[in-house]
Formats: structure tokens, sequence, C-alpha cells
């Protein structure tokens, strides 16, 4: 269950060569004296399988599992000749916590763990550890170059991170049978502090950052590996926290990614899992989610193994698994792991990831949007449906707008809506920010398409703002009469009052857990999500705040104009 195989390969099934307990590859920091990479049994028909996992450290309790192991999951990562993960922790007991001054504090966290955790991760399968994301520089230098320092005595190779930056880009090189398998990582998400750690430079040690214009530092170690090894591997600290949809900068950076070279991009740090699928003849996953993890908010994570071939991937294998109270991974097994394998597909339907090899991913042109009074045409469409005389607000008030927004299948569309001039270009704004990320918004359309049926929108589960109707089973006026506010996607987001739920096929939706960390559905709104910051930051305010009732669809503006 979960196997997929490509480029005509006639195995219904994946099948995973032994593992060794020798070192794979290359064991030193990148930038040392180069060694001689160490080789494995040569695979079937000259073929290589890499075994991917999340988010791992050791901290508060889970720090017993260096004692105590992983458990069964480490079946699965022996099974493959070369596993990695993403370790979010120096590997020291050494040095101060670094200041993190250009973090939110309430965000900042600091991990550290004893050198031994190198040995529990080899002792599991694991073969590769990416550091370069937004712990790794927890303690300062000195964390970072005690980690480099264990890095060289390990039989885990560490990636990510080096004396200078063309050490952090330098890849770990593992030689299977008779292919050469380039390893790289890199971060892409915000830096966190500004002392040298967070970003390696010509003089300075440090992590293999490659956001904004250093992209191309990694674009160019991608295309140098690509010519002196068969297959190139980028693993990618990037996304949004808690979020599953892929941002724009995502989809924009794995395309050029597979343009460089890269046979595969795999990534982590949001928490939770995103799709995977193709880009072109690239394979590309966008959240590997947490691994080895000290709560269990976000549990469902897993491994996923690629076979390939000289060409590239010729097969996928997801092996699901949920976060355990003490931190492991525990496998997904009997009547319940069809489901999660089927769960974890349905992650690429916001991707815009291409289902098969050769098949590119969906186009992503830049925001648009236009901001327009409401002209004799559209006037005619809206008159005696969505406006009327008696409204509180006449048309000349009103403002006519189209914006790119992305569909539910990642694919980039263009939508149009109506709002009170009053707050016309900063809802723009809201919805380019939305747009970057990756909010998925199933359509936009104005409720005129509806002859101004509110409860026919909704069952649509289209996104939309004035109307100039009643509130729902009272006399006054609603937010939406004023071109005050705006419903997005009312399916996932119902309005759930005692005794009723709307649309009715929000009821599904209705009780679902909407704090912050909480893993939902694909367009669902939750507490201090992005969106309903980015409206409060414009002075509106979200409706699953209320207490009598609970309108998870609603953002309207504080005050009416």
């Amino acid at each position: 269950m979960g196997v997929r195989t490509w480029g005509g390969a006639a195995a219904a099934t994946l099948a995973l060569t032994a593992c060794t307990s020798a070192p794979v590859g290359d064991t030193r920091t990148p930038g040392d004296a180069p060694v001689a990479d160490a080789a494995v049994a040569a695979p079937p028909g000259g073929e290589v399988t890499l075994a991917f996992a999340g988010d791992v450290h050791f901290e508060a309790h889970v720090g017993a599992l260096l004692r105590r192991g992983l458990g069964p999951i480490a079946r699965t990562l022996r099974s493959a000749d070369v596993a990695m993960v993403n370790l979010e922790t120096p590997v020291t007991t050494r040095g101060r916590r670094d200041p993190k001054e250009l973090e939110l504090a309430s965000d900042r966290y600091y991990f550290r763990t004893p050198v031994g955790a190198l040995g529990a991760l080899a002792d599991a399968g694991v073969d590769v550890v990416t550091v370069a994301n937004n712990h790794a520089g927890d303690y300062g230098q000195v964390g970072l170059d005690d980690t480099m320092r264990a890095a060289r005595r390990s039989r885990v190779a560490v990636v990510g991170a080096g004396r200078d930056a063309e050490a952090a880009f330098t890849p770990h090189v593992a030689r299977v049978g008779d292919l050469d398998v380039a390893i790289l990582a890199a971060d892409t998400v915000q830096r966190e502090g500004s002392s040298g750690v967070w970003e390696a430079g010509p003089d300075n040690a440090g992590i293999a950052a490659a956001r904004g214009s250093r992209t191309d530092l990694l674009l160019d170690a991608v295309e140098t590996a690509g010519e002196r090894q068969d297959l190139v591997v980028v693993y990618l600290h990037w996304g949004r926290e808690n979020e599953a949809c892929p941002t724009q900068s995502q989809r924009l950076l794995a395309d050029r990614l597979a343009g460089a070279g890269a046979d595969v991009v795999v990534g982590s740090h949001s928490h939770v899992l995103g799709g995977a699928g193709w880009s072109g003849d690239t394979y590309v996953s966008y959240g590997l989610g947490n691994f080895v993890w000290y709560h269990s908010r976000q549990p469902d994570t897993g491994v996923l193994t690629l076979r390939l071939d000289a060409d590239g991937v010729v097969g996928e294998e997801w092996t699901p698994a949920r976060i355990a109270p003490d931190g492991r991974p525990i496998p997904v097994t009997g009547a319940a792991r069809p489901g999660a394998v089927r769960d974890w597909e349905a992650g690429a339907r916001c991707s815009g990831l291409g289902s098969s090899r050769g098949e590119p991913q969906a186009a992503d042109p830049a925001f648009e949007s236009t901001v327009a009074p409401i002209d004799a045409a559209l006037a005619a469409r809206m008159r005696g449906s969505s406006h009327r005389p008696g409204c509180p607000v006449p048309l000349s008030d009103l403002r006519h707008l189209t914006m790119t927004y992305r569909g539910f299948g990642g694919a980039a569309r263009t939508g149009e809506m109506v709002v009170h001039r009053a707050f016309a270009r900063e809802v723009t704004e809201v919805f380019e920010r939305l747009y970057d990320v990756g909010y998925p918004i199933a359509r936009m359309r104005l409720v005129d398409h509806y002859g101004g049926d509110d409860d026919a929108s909704m069952a649509d589960n289209n996104t939309s703002g004035f109307n100039c109707r009643r509130v729902a089973g009272q006399e006054g006026w609603s937010d939406h009469a004023f071109g005050a506010a705006i419903d997005v996607n009312p399916v996932q987001n119902p309005y759930v009052r005692p005794g009723s739920i709307d649309p009715p096929a929000g009821r599904r939706f209705a009780g679902i857990d909407r704090g912050r960390s909480a893993p939902v559905p694909v367009g669902t709104i939750r507490q201090g999500d992005l969106l309903v910051r980015e409206f409060a930051r414009i002075g509106w305010e979200w409706g699953g705040y209320w207490t009598s009732s609970k309108d998870y669809q609603h953002v309207a503006a504080r005050v009416r104009p």
C-alpha cells in the first residue's frame, strides 16, 4: 500500500535493498580534506533507495530515546541504502543561547543534544542529517563548532553547515553500486539572528543559507553536483509553520532546482505533512513534518522511500506513522494504514505538482489585482440580486476587485469580489499575502453568480464579500450589506449556531480542533492563522472568536464605514 512506480518499472512493489552497518559515503564535515567515499553493495539493476523523514530533536523527555532507540520505524530507515532526516538541534552541551533577536520573542525555542544523538540516529539506520535549519545556531558558534566536530567522528554524515559558505554548500556523496548520489541541504526561512552562525559567508562558519539572493549559491552547487555525480538530492528547510500547502517561494524554488538538475527535492519545517509529486522529471516533497518530536500535537508523520536509477526517481513508498507521547514515530499498521496513506497522497491536492513523471508543476504567476468603481455592466448584474433599493450603501460607495488566488488544486486563478471602497486596497493586500503563502481558496465569485442567494453561495464553497442582506434570522443589516465583511471557504469554515450549521456540507468541519498548531484540512481557518492575523492588521475580526456562536468563515471590519 502506498507504492507507486514510474519510468516503465515492472515491479508492483518497492524492492528495498538490505542495509549495511558500515558508514555510507564521506562522513567528513563539508570543507574538510577529501577522503575516499565508502561503497555499499550494488542493488539489483543499478538502482538506489533513499529514505527521508522530517524534523528530529531529543529535547526534554525525548532524550530518553538516546538510550531506548527509535523503535520499529528504524526497520524502514535501515531498509534503504541511504536514509536522511533534518536534525533540528546542535550537537553540543556547551555554549550560550544565541539572542535570535530577529525572531519574535514568543517563537524563540532553544534545543541541543549530546553527541550520543548521532550514534542513536546511526543505530536507527540514519546515514545523513541536515543541520541547515533554524536551530543549528541555538547555542551560537560554539554549538555549531561542536556539531561539526562531532560529525567528523560520527557514522552519520552532516550537511548544510561548514567553516565557510563553500563548505556549507558542499554535498555529501554516497556511492551505492555504480551510482554516486550528491546530497545537499540549505535553509530558506527567515534568518533568526544577526550572528554569523545563521549564514555561512566567505570567511565565517555557519549554515547553508539560501534565502533571497543567496539562492544562487544553492543553484550553483546543484548544477556543479549534477556535472560530477549521477544523482542530486536537495533537502531544504522551507515553508510556513503549520501550513501544509506550499508558499509561492517554495514553488518557485522547486521549479528552479528542477531546472538546475536536482533529481529529488524534499524538505521540512512546517511541522505538518505537505504534498509530493512532480516538477517535470524532478520529484518534490513539500513537507515531511515532525519525526522525532517532543509533542504530538501534529502527530501525522512517516518515511518517504524513493527508488532511483541513473535517470532519477522510478518509484515511491510512503510508510505512515504517528508520533507517540514519548516522541517516537510509531508505524501505522493494519486496517488504519491504507487510510493514512490516502491522507498523505491527498496532501498533493494544493501543491500544484504533477501526478506523474514529466508532468510540469502548475504555473505560478505573480499576484495581480485591480480596484475599480462599479461600472454600468456590473451594476446591471447586481441590481435586484446583491443590491436593491433600501440598501445601506449606494453602488457608488462600492468597489469591484479582481485578484489572483490559489485554488484548492494549487493552480493560480483570477477571482472577483465587491467590498466597500474604504477597504478595497487593504483587502487586496491581504489576499496578496495569502496568495504568497499558498493559502487555498475554493472559488471567488460575486454572490450575483448565485442570484444573491447566500445559501447557494455557501453551498458552492464560494468566497464572497458584498451582499445586501439581513443578519441570518434577524432584522438588522449584515456586515456584508455594508461591504465590510468577507466569507472564506464556507464549507471548511461553517457558521455554527445552536441547532444549525451553514452550509450543511460544513457539518463534518464544525467540531474540528482549530487551535493554532492543529493539523486541519485544506482551506480551514484556525486561531492565529495568517488569514486571521492579516485581517486583524487592517482592523477586521474573525467570527471564530465569537462566544455565542462560531462563524468560522466570517471576517468583518470592527467599524462599519
